[in-house]
C-alpha cells in the first residue's frame, strides 16, 4: 500500500499561487491533499547567476498512477519556466491515511 503513495514537492513564488494551484490539483483529483508551507528560502543557480529567494513549498499527496497527470497539470499551471516537481515514494505510513490518499481524498 505505501509503495503506491507519493509525496510531490514543488516551490512557488508566493502563497496565493501555491494555494490556487493546490486547490485546482485537489479539485481535479490529481492530489488527495496539498500542504502549503510559506517561508522557504531557496538558494539556486539559474542561467549562470546565483539567486537567494523567498518561496513557498507545496507538498502534494498522490499515487504513482496519478503522478503523470499531476505533473502535466502542475507544469501547465505553474508560472516558473522550469518548476520543481519532485516525487518521493512513501515507504511507511498510517494504513488509514494511505488508504485515504489512494482513494483520492474521499473519506
Amino acid at each position: 500500500m505505501a509503495e503506491e503513495v507519493l509525496v510531490v514537492f514543488c516551490t512557488f513564488p508566493d502563497v496565493e499561487t501555491a494555494r490556487a494551484v493546490g486547490r485546482t490539483l485537489v479539485e481535479e483529483g490529481h492530489a488527495a491533499c496539498v500542504n502549503v508551507l510559506p517561508g522557504v528560502e531557496s538558494i539556486y543557480r539559474w542561467k549562470g547567476k546565483l539567486h537567494t529567494e523567498g518561496e513557498v513549498m507545496a507538498m502534494m499527496k498522490t499515487t504513482i498512477w496519478r503522478y503523470q497527470a499531476l505533473e502535466a497539470r502542475l507544469i501547465a499551471l505553474h508560472p516558473y519556466e522550469v518548476p520543481e516537481v519532485v516525487g518521493v515514494k512513501v515507504e511507511m505510513g498510517s494504513v488509514e491515511y494511505l488508504r485515504w490518499v489512494e482513494s483520492g481524498g474521499e473519506g
